[in-house]
């Protein structure tokens, strides 16, 4: 089984529930689980009543389950400071005033959230996750999601640019150079094309992760519009070869009781009805298999209940 799990889908159709629910389950089968929400709602710490920050945490009440919850903000912020310190080690000071005014833009810049949250990613399937058995994302809205998930092969691409520029502008410098008067600077000792490879090093390891070891399973609600959307997800993930192993279909209306005739109860039978028909649809045109069917619950959910949705969602932990 893949160590790494995937759960997205539009936003509110409840990936935090589905994600937690088997992260529960994959604990309960004896599995060292480690859940992870890179959702800037952060609704985890809510599910299970307990604040978790971007460490691993065991949660309360549940044995071979923790979780963490990583800080977009925090971690664009981190990841450019990043860039701020590196280029200004391996440039002159002349143009270390001119790094931090884009550095400042690049807040802005669209792609530096989806940077700096796959470097976080990166990281944790690399190192923080070396202690578990299963790792469970929780992620961010499908649209995002694709974004993160596409960065692999686009950014190695970009990076063999860079490095290939690099070299002509090293090149040039060496022949500018006279006699010793110069260092001499080649591609195996420059430090910028050394971060560059490093770099195309850790893209590379997440995508052959991503394909290799990581499944994903998309959450959509019985109505038109998250149809719409899952089905474009399935096809983006699969354009980039990526496993979508099912769809888990959430917040399906519970019937009425076969007596009931009152006004809600009619009210409730068209909207199953309608709902039936969106799931058909999904079971007989969808490529991947509808993996599990989950009630609506009338409150919140909350720890109270993982385990009885646990059971309704019957996507197989490793060892299960």
């Amino acid at each position: 089984m893949s160590k790494f799990t995937f759960f997205g889908g539009k936003g509110g159709v409840g990936k935090t529930t589905v994600s937690a629910a088997f992260g529960v389950r994959s604990a309960n089968a004896g599995d060292e689980t480690l859940l992870v929400s890179t959702d800037p709602a952060h609704s985890t710490s809510d599910v299970f009543g307990q604040s978790f920050g971007d460490t691993p945490t065991q949660v309360t009440g549940y044995d071979g389950l923790s979780a963490m919850e990583i800080d977009p903000d925090a971690e664009v912020e981190a990841h450019l400071q990043g860039i701020r310190k590196q280029m200004a080690e391996q440039v002159s000071q002349v143009v270390v005033n001119e790094i931090d005014r884009q550095i400042e833009m690049a807040h802005n810049t669209p792609g530096a959230y989806e940077a700096a949250l796959f470097d976080r990613l990166i990281h944790v399937m690399r190192e923080e996750s070396a202690p578990f058995d299963r790792v469970v994302f929780d992620t961010a809205p499908t649209g995002g999601t694709l974004r993160l998930l596409s960065l692999p092969e686009f950014l190695g691409d970009w990076v063999d640019r860079l490095v290939e520029k690099r070299q002509q502008s090293l090149d040039r410098y060496e022949m500018a150079a006279i006699g010793d008067t110069e260092p001499r600077v080649d591609a195996e000792t420059d430090p910028i094309i050394a971060r560059l490879r490093e770099r195309k090093e850790r893209f590379a390891f997440a995508g052959r992760t991503l394909r290799e070891d990581a499944v994903f399973y998309l959450v959509c609600n019985p109505d038109e519009l998250s149809v719409a959307e899952t089905r474009r997800a399935v096809e983006h993930l699969r354009s980039h070869d990526l496993a979508v192993a099912g769809l888990v279909v959430n917040k399906l209306t519970p019937e009425p009781d076969p007596e009931e005739d009152g006004t809600g109860a009619r009210y409730l039978r068209e909207r199953c009805a309608r709902e039936h028909e969106r799931v058909e649809e999904v079971e007989t045109t969808f490529s991947v298999p509808v993996v599990a069917r989950i009630a609506a619950r009338s409150g919140e959910i909350t720890a109270d209940v993982l385990d009885e949705v646990a059971t309704e969602l019957p996507v197989r932990p490793p060892s299960a």
